[in-house]
């Protein structure tokens, strides 16, 4: 308000001074004129306009600046009620404050009183937990008094029953060690057994369910004919007559044949056709190719030998290149060293127990990369590993050592994976294995190897083997009667009931089991069965 009363009064002094201003100029215009000191009629008229145009433009001044008082008076107010505003905001929101802070404190107060209540019953209960721990020693204290007394009490017995079975039995101190140990190791292997027992049957109920989906999923999928060959190779003849010119005179060509060839020609009796006997198969192709080569001709002798021997060789060794190429195409695989496909390709004329070698290693790799695909594992690399597993056998009348060995560093030689590699050195255990990619190719050999029909062996083995298996399992206490069944691959363990009870026949399973497995060598596996059988008889009369 007092902002107001300022304004109005400058503007009356405003307009005041416009007063005097207006008659100062009428003074200085009638001066100027010399007239009389008297304004004329018309001057006052003119005076009175100009006075009467000042005052409105004084007036609309002095309206301009009381509005403009107005306006600024507005704003003032309402600054004065938004200052009035923040201020009972202000307090509001110290008050807010404040009742915050006094809850803060009364959650505090509260949270350090539960606190010390929990701290007293923590103290309680330690101190309960002292007197229990100091019960307990004192008990183990006790315990071991009573231990030692009982053990002192064993001693005593032991001694004296060791004394009585020396008087009885007239049994030594290390027999009756041997015995006792013996008897120790028995019981030890019949709680094992338990334990191992119920242990397969947790995981059997798992492990069996998948093993069996994915394995006869693979087998399923899979299907690769099987041919029995042997290290003897059949050339027929056109006529009798060309086995003269074969010979030569006094055998120079049946010499020179073989000198360059390095295989066995056998003329026999045989109509019409001629043996060729050789353990290298790749060689023994390259002389059957060269002596047909020579049958066709006609012409045979040293030089011609020679010439047919070359050109066979190249021949063979084309083959062994395509036939590796195809494999690898039948697998799916792109890029291989050119040496490691010549010697996958050599494979195609060695066989295993009557399997093409060569058919076996197609066979397990389309095996492992089904396995490795529903495992979803890297399905290139298995296959890789599966389908050189045997790469070594190529070799294995060249260098000494496991063909498994000479393949892993034939491998590791022409830039394959380390994978591939431990997959290759592991399949037949000579290495620990440390991948699953190793695994599946063990697996994958088992099953092309031991499925019906793929393998073979030769009747005098066949009879060694199931004899062995017969001795081995003759061979444990308590054992009645053996019988080996389906070709070796079931051993029937009859043992006496009287003698041996069930965990017992459990132990003598395993024990066979690994016995045959660190002494045989045999496609597959091999289930041994322990029947423990009880008959009561009696007659009604």
């Amino acid at each position: 308000m007092n902002t107001i009363v300022i304004v109005l009064a400058v503007a009356v002094v405003l307009l005041a001074l416009v007063a005097i201003a207006a008659l100062i100029l009428v003074v200085r215009r009638t001066a100027a004129s010399g007239k009389p000191s008297g304004p004329s009629p018309e001057q006052l008229a003119e005076t009175k306009a100009e006075m009467n145009e000042e005052l409105e433009r004084a007036r609309q001044e002095a309206e301009e600046i009381r509005a403009k008082a107005e306006r600024d008076a507005g704003e003032i107010l309402k600054r004065s009620e938004s200052l009035a505003e923040v201020a009972a905001l202000s307090r509001k929101e110290v008050e807010e404050e404040s009742r915050l802070h006094k809850n803060e404190l009364k959650e505090l107060r509260s949270d350090l009183e539960r606190r010390e209540n929990r701290l007293g019953e923590r103290e309680q209960r330690l101190d309960e937990e002292a007197r229990r721990q100091a019960d307990r020693a004192r008990k183990l204290a006790e315990t071991e008094t009573e231990l030692a007394d009982r053990r002192e009490e064993l001693d005593r017995v032991a001694e004296k029953r060791r004394q009585i079975l020396q008087r009885v039995a007239g049994l030594t101190a290390e027999q009756a060690k041997s015995e006792l140990v013996k008897e120790i190791e028995n019981q030890a292997k019949r709680e094992a057994a338990l334990i191992v027992r119920d242990i397969e049957s947790e995981a059997r109920k798992e492990g069996e369910k998948r093993a069996c989906k994915i394995v006869t999923l693979a087998v399923q999928r899979v299907a690769t004919e099987q041919t029995a060959e042997s290290v003897v190779s059949v050339l027929h003849l056109p006529g009798d007559e060309m086995k003269g010119r074969i010979i030569g005179r006094e055998g120079r060509n049946i010499r020179a044949f073989e000198s360059t060839t390095g295989v066995n020609l056998i003329i026999d009796d045989t109509p019409e056709a001629v043996l060729l006997s050789c353990f290298d198969p790749v060689r023994r192709e390259t002389a059957r190719l060269t002596l047909e080569r020579l049958v066709l001709d006609g012409r045979i002798h040293p030089q011609r030998i020679e010439e047919a021997y070359e050109r066979s060789r190249e021949e063979v060794r084309e083959l062994c290149v395509r036939a590796g190429e195809d494999a690898l195409v039948e697998i799916g695989i792109t890029d291989m060293h050119p040496e490691l496909v010549t010697l996958l390709g050599q494979l195609r004329y060695r066989t295993s127990y009557g399997q093409n070698v060569l058919k076996h290693l197609i066979e397990s790799a389309h095996l492992a990369g089904i396995m490795a695909s529903e495992l979803g594992l890297d399905r290139e690399l298995v296959k890789r590993g599966a389908l050189l597993h045997d790469i070594g056998k190529a070799l294995t009348h060249e260098v000494e050592g496991s063909h498994a060995l000479i393949g892993a560093e034939i491998a590791r030689r022409y830039g394959e994976h380390e994978d591939v590699v431990h997959a290759i050195e592991a399949h037949h255990n000579e290495v620990e294995v440390r991948t699953v990619e190793a695994v599946l190719t063990q697996a994958a050999d088992a099953i092309s190897g031991s499925r019906p029909g793929a393998r073979r062996e030769s009747l005098e083995a066949y009879v060694k083997r199931l004899e062995r298996l017969e001795e081995i399992a003759q061979s444990y206490e308590g054992v009645d009667k053996v019988f080996a069944m389906q070709a070796g691959r079931e051993i029937r363990v009859m043992v006496r009931p009287d003698s041996v009870d069930d965990i017992q026949a459990q132990v003598i399973a395993r024990d066979v089991a690994k016995q045959v497995e660190e002494e045989l060598t045999y496609p597959g596996q091999i289930r041994i069965t322990v029947v423990r059988e009880s008959r009561a008889t009696e007659f009604a009369r």
